[in-house]
């Protein structure tokens, strides 16, 4: 690990990588390569599983951005892998949950909007990066309160940001 990177700002750098990386993309690339991942399927109560936004395009962004990223940090690619999968496992299931509550992708769900895609993949960085679960509940809240403050000026931009 760098010395200049503790486990805690390290896990919160990839926090806001893994989950920028499908806005970041979306911005460059606007609609293009975007297929939903859900292929546009329904689930047994006439909603979409997950909605068109989220997209191929942002998996493998996610995937392909984060483990570089927690190797250059000292961490390895293995653990960013970890995280990429953990954050977008927590993505669809937050939009997963959003889309039986009858929500729209634009609707604001705080908490359900950010919890499930940091919580995840910092429970599986917990071990690996010896951080505390008070650590934890740092990042957690951390990332809480940059997304809350970010996602006004990113929808601003055009990003739609929402699960």
């Amino acid at each position: 690990m760098s010395p200049h990177w503790s486990p805690l700002l390290s896990l919160l750098a990839l926090l806001l990588l893994v989950n920028g990386a499908p806005v970041l993309l979306a911005l460059l690339w606007g609609g293009a390569l975007a297929p939903p991942l859900d292929g546009g399927r329904r689930w047994r109560d006439g909603r979409p599983v997950f909605g068109k936004a989220k997209t191929w395009r942002g998996l493998v962004a996610a995937l392909v951005l984060t483990p570089p990223a927690a190797w250059a940090l000292g961490w390895g690619w293995g653990l960013g892998l970890a995280i990429a999968l953990g954050a977008m496992a927590g993505d669809l299931l937050a939009s997963f949950t959003k889309r039986r509550l009858g929500l729209k992708s634009s609707a604001a769900a705080p908490l359900l909007d950010q919890v499930p895609e940091t919580l995840i993949p910092a429970l599986l960085a917990k071990a690996p990066m010896g951080l505390s679960w008070f650590d934890l509940g740092l990042a957690v809240t951390a990332f809480t309160l940059i997304d809350l403050l970010m996602t006004p000026l990113l929808k601003r931009l055009g990003t739609g940001r929402r699960a």
